[in-house]
């Protein structure tokens, strides 16, 4: 498979960042574009998921951008590495578990290269640490298909703020935390850019 591989190097708004993926979305399905792989960053954002509640919005005062992608409260901003992606199903394995299975293999691959040892929580979607004997959520998935053409992606928590995440339930789960590279030691991650794409290409090109 032949996808596209986009790299921004200054931070994307969220919006912005949305409409160019259906925009992607509508041509792939139009047979025009090929598929895509982007990462991005954005500043501080809080967004919502198809699945959200909004008793998981501790902070009844931040402004959070209600979006189309599966999941609940979720928080972006520097730090973390937003892998967007837009893939054809109809030239795949119309799957989508397979797929969310794909995505979690290649999170844990791409931490591997860290030595981070991470897993799938089966109840949680989304990838998890063992730390101080707590699980703590490393990255979050997000995933919505239109017409078997998925897109949306994963966040993957290298080294943003943490304390952002106080103002919401992340994902809506209560008793769980969220960690980052950093805190797990990892000092030197500049290359993980190079990290994400090897990896997410080794699964779906």
């Amino acid at each position: 498979m032949n996808i596209e591989v986009k790299n921004s190097v200054k931070p994307v708004d969220y919006i912005k960042s949305i409409k160019i993926l259906e925009k992607r979305v509508h041509d792939i399905l139009l047979g025009k574009k090929k598929e895509l792989l982007w990462i991005v960053e954005h500043n501080h954002v809080y967004t919502a998921g198809i699945n959200s509640d909004e008793k998981d919005l501790l902070n009844k005062n931040i402004n959070v951008i209600k979006t189309n992608r599966g999941g609940k409260h979720t928080y972006h901003g520097p730090g973390q590495k937003i892998v967007y992606f837009v893939l054809d199903l109809n030239k795949r394995n119309k799957d989508i578990r397979k797929l969310i299975k794909k995505i979690e293999i290649c999170i844990i691959n791409i931490l591997k290269e860290y030595n981070i040892d991470s897993y799938a929580d089966r109840k949680n979607i989304g990838i998890w640490v063992l730390n101080k004997n707590k699980s703590k959520k490393i990255a979050a998935i997000g995933i919505k298909v239109k017409k078997w053409v998925a897109y949306h992606g994963f966040a993957l928590n290298v080294s943003n703020d943490l304390s952002k995440y106080k103002e919401i339930v992340p994902c809506g789960i209560k008793d769980k935390e969220v960690i980052n590279m950093k805190k797990l030691g990892v000092a030197k991650y500049r290359n993980i850019n190079k990290i994400i794409i090897k990896n997410f290409l080794n699964i779906f090109a």
